[in-house]
């Protein structure tokens, strides 16, 4: 077998991707829109190379990619903006999932003729955001900390979501049975000991770092020990990515815990990760985008244009009903910029694409109905994210947003905050 061809195309993907991140620095056209074009373009319309042929590379390579990103992103967050940005977060992704789950659902049963629960399966897997386009996307844009932190957080979040509502009802579709309190118990219970587990994983780490900052070639131990909080935490049944997150915001604010044990008069002190970590990890995590995003077009289902139309439908309605959403969620200190960047962020990814899976491979007769669909969704649901975070950057499309976001990022200043508090109490 001859690997020169995939060695050239490994090296020119790279050299691609710094160049796609050019182009969006200077066009704001997202570099993750033209790597996902290129997967599209060798897979489904090429056919030069298929999912199949990763073979199970492909679905751990992908999930590693998740954990990565995660892990950074939850680096950069800092507890007083993580503070102020959740119970935003909390609204946003609740809201945006229940939604779109009803919309889907009752669409789908009118537009593909499926079954309530094989329809609301397919809505709970479009209900969340993806969180390895997300993040990367949302770094690079002129936003307010707040205001990325509780997208970074919906991104998290609705994965848990998705992933505990729809596996509980394919089981329903499976055996018959349908256990909304046992649901909601799993989605707690996955929240929870999952951050708690990432939490306790990063303290206990960044005590140790130091230490293990003599062994030589350590760099990666920090991201080893992420996938074994992760796969920790999925063993045990709860969301390993949750995990990774909260490792990343603990180990990120390490200083903060380092005070706290100063006070105690503690020897040994938690200590976060230096420059020349966090430029290797930010390094690892641009290559995982890269070859992520051409996986992710590679892997797109083209077959059925009926059902490809279908996904066109149901992904210009779950944009759509975005905008009231985000209204109605974020809180109206909230810039209206920002509030209509977060009103088209609502892509799907990973997560989707994974649920998308399981009902085919468990045998139920709307399996490949609710992965075709789904596959088409993931592809436009991208597209169009990515076109409106041009748009609205660089055409008067920012002007409609602004209106219908005209009540947000009108906080009160300083001294009227104050006269008021003295005509009060006066």
């Amino acid at each position: 077998m001859d690997i020169t061809p995939a060695i050239l195309a490994v090296g020119l993907l790279v050299f691609l991707a710094h160049l796609f991140t050019g182009i969006f620095s200077r066009t704001r056209i997202p570099d993750v829109l033209l790597l996902m074009l290129i997967g599209l373009a060798i897979g489904p319309l090429l056919n030069l190379a298929t999912p199949a042929e990763f073979g199970v590379l492909g679905p751990l390579f992908t999930t590693i990619t998740l954990v990565v990103i995660l892990f950074q992103g939850g680096l950069d967050l800092k507890l007083d903006v993580l503070y102020r940005s959740l119970r935003g977060s909390v609204f946003l992704t609740v809201a945006n999932f229940v939604v779109t789950m009803v919309v889907v659902g009752l669409l789908s049963m009118v537009m593909a003729g499926m079954d309530v629960l094989s329809a609301f399966t397919l809505g709970a897997i479009l209900g969340g955001t993806s969180s390895a386009v997300v993040i990367p996307m949302v770094r690079q844009l002129a936003m307010k900390e707040e205001s990325k932190t509780i997208l970074f957080l919906e991104s998290a979040l609705s994965d848990v979501l998705c992933i505990v509502v729809a596996i509980a009802l394919m089981e329903s579709l499976k055996y018959g049975m349908f256990n909304p309190t046992q649901i909601g118990v799993e989605i707690v219970a996955s929240f929870l000991i999952a951050s708690l587990l990432g939490m306790i994983g990063a303290l206990g780490w960044s005590l140790l770092l130091n230490r293990i900052r003599a062994l030589e070639n350590s760099i990666f131990l920090t991201p080893a020990f992420v996938f074994v909080i992760y796969g920790i935490a999925e063993i045990l049944g709860y969301s390993g990515a949750i995990a990774a997150l909260a490792f990343g915001i603990v180990l990120g604010n390490a200083d903060m815990f380092s005070r706290a044990f100063a006070g105690a008069h503690l020897r040994i002190m938690p200590v976060s990760l230096n420059n020349t970590e966090k430029i290797f990890f930010s390094e690892v995590v641009f290559l995982l985008k890269t070859f992520f995003f051409v996986y992710i077009g590679l892997s797109i289902i083209l077959s059925n244009v009926t059902l490809m139309v279908v996904g066109l439908i149901l992904t210009l309605i779950i944009f759509y009903i975005r905008v009231p959403t985000v209204w109605i969620s974020l809180p109206r200190k909230t810039p209206a910029a920002d509030a209509a960047i977060s009103a088209v962020m609502v892509p799907k990814g990973l997560a989707a694409a994974v649920l998308a899976s399981i009902p085919l491979q468990m045998g139920l007769a709307s399996g490949e109905l609710i992965q075709c669909i789904t596959y088409a969704v993931i592809l436009f649901s991208i597209v169009l994210n990515s076109i409106l975070v041009f748009l609205l950057e660089k055409t008067p499309l920012a002007n409609f947003y602004g209106w219908v976001f005209s009540g947000f990022g009108k906080e009160k200043s300083e001294p009227e905050e104050a006269s008021q508090a003295t005509v009060a109490g006066g």
